[in-house]
């Protein structure tokens, strides 16, 4: 434990922080379940009213760290060849 007060609020901080970090993780990782439960379905009017909030919240977590930018334009890109798919 740290006995110095910048050291103390260090913890709470990156307690704080984990937390929030997770939060958005999990729920971008749900998102994403979604997009591919609907894609998988053949459910195209849920697929295309999901596309646009999963690219989103794909552009959210490159912003913040939670995954690569490039990880992030290969999921993207991934996600509009299978609505392009399921559209053909």
């Amino acid at each position: 434990m740290p006995n110095i007060k910048s050291a103390k609020k260090r913890v709470v901080v990156t307690k704080v922080k984990t937390l929030q970090n997770k939060m958005f993780k999990s729920a971008f990782k749900t998102m994403m379940k979604k997009y591919e439960a609907a894609i998988n379905a053949g459910d195209k009017d849920t697929a295309n009213a999901l596309y646009a909030s999963v690219i989103k919240k794909v552009d959210q977590a490159a912003a913040k760290g939670i995954i690569h930018k490039n990880a992030a334009a290969r999921k993207k890109s991934q996600y509009t060849t299978m609505l392009n798919k399921l559209g053909a």
